[in-house]
């Protein structure tokens, strides 16, 4: 039995301007793909270069296809209810002709409420309209009539299968269980204010067993954990950047109405989910949550550490060939070894 596989994400925070962002992620992308990382999964944002720095995740991920030959692509997630779920279907199923296949489509409901008004939508609709959203993409990935006698044109192969959904939530483990959609959990929640020492796994294992009760016989689970993980050779200097990156997420949760407790970096590290420090270090970190080993992958990504690029690089290296072995996580690399 192998463990999970590995995956890299990111939020293209790169303290650069946004053509050296997306120059700097696909670096990113290229590196992990050459160190056995199975998949990339990128983040939508709008308007804030602070929350993340890509509108557009298909076309960036179109363009990712082109610089690489295995490594898998996702959106994680496209904001659905701030789209139009036909043209999403229509970008994706493009994006993935280009890419040979491997474009995975991660959706959700969305965060941020005032970018939902230039878009014309009401946050307080956005359960509802992405239902209805998810209705008509999953009716034009499946090659049904989405409307005057029109269907899907390029048609979306085997994209349909290749839908997964974000989610806080039990209810939202269930949906897309019941799709029999792959489920992501993200690397850090809310906690509520009776449970803001509650561990991540009492958060997120509910939703696995929502999702997993949903699943349709037959149906092989797809769950994807994503961890902010930053591996260096040193943990004084993994420290010293999780000191600005931490306090700067930890005011920004706080701005956004969420609990952070503590104020010393000790505290904010826990408080976060983060993972630092050495190989060694990190791998014991790593295999204190209980929810990764219910996971079929787990997603590492930098963020809020927000590392330079080359200790991203660095990261990444030592995450795949030191971090991922120790744990009996599955590179695609030693997959090939084995077939």
């Amino acid at each position: 039995m192998t463990g999970p596989t590995i995956a890299f994400f990111t939020r293209l925070l790169d303290d650069a301007s946004p053509a050296e962002r997306y120059a700097l992620a696909t670096e990113q992308i290229q590196h992990a793909e050459r160190h056995g990382v199975g998949r990339a999964w990128v983040a939508q944002h709008h308007f804030r270069a602070a929350e993340g720095g890509l509108p557009s995740p298909l076309v960036f991920l179109a363009n990712v296809a082109a610089q690489t030959s295995r490594i898998r692509l996702g959106t994680g997630v496209v904001t659905l209810p701030l789209e139009d779920a036909v043209r999403v279907a229509e970008d994706a199923v493009v994006a993935d002709l280009l890419s040979g296949g491997r474009i995975d489509l991660g959706l959700g409901s969305g965060g941020t409420p005032a970018s939902f008004i230039p878009f014309g939508e009401d946050v307080r609709d956005k359960a509802p309209t992405y239902d209805r959203k998810l209705r008509l993409l999953l009716d034009a990935l499946s090659g049904r009539d989405i409307g005057a006698d029109n269907t899907l044109y390029p048609d979306a192969g085997s994209l349909a299968d290749r839908i997964w959904q974000a989610t806080f939530s039990s209810p939202g483990g269930h949906r897309a269980g019941i799709h029999g959609h792959g489920l992501l959990l993200s690397r850090t929640q809310p906690r509520s204010t009776d449970a803001l020492h509650a561990p991540l796994s009492a958060l997120q294992d509910p939703i696995i067993d929502a999702y997993l009760e949903a699943l349709p016989d037959g149906t092989a689970p797809r769950i994807t954990a994503s961890r902010t993980v930053f591996v260096a050779d040193d943990r004084a200097e993994a420290l010293r950047f999780a000191e600005v990156g931490l306090r700067r997420a930890a005011e920004g949760f706080r701005r956004q109405g969420q609990t952070i407790p503590g104020d010393d970096l000790d505290e904010l590290i826990v408080a976060l989910d983060t993972h630092l420090g050495t190989p060694e270090q990190v791998a014991e970190s790593l295999a204190s949550d209980s929810t990764l080993a219910r996971a079929t992958e787990v997603a590492f990504q930098v963020h809020s550490v927000d590392a330079p690029h080359e200790h991203v690089l660095r990261s990444i290296e030592l995450f795949a060939e030191q971090v991922a072995p120790a744990l009996g996580y599955t590179r695609t690399d030693t997959i090939k070894e084995k077939a």
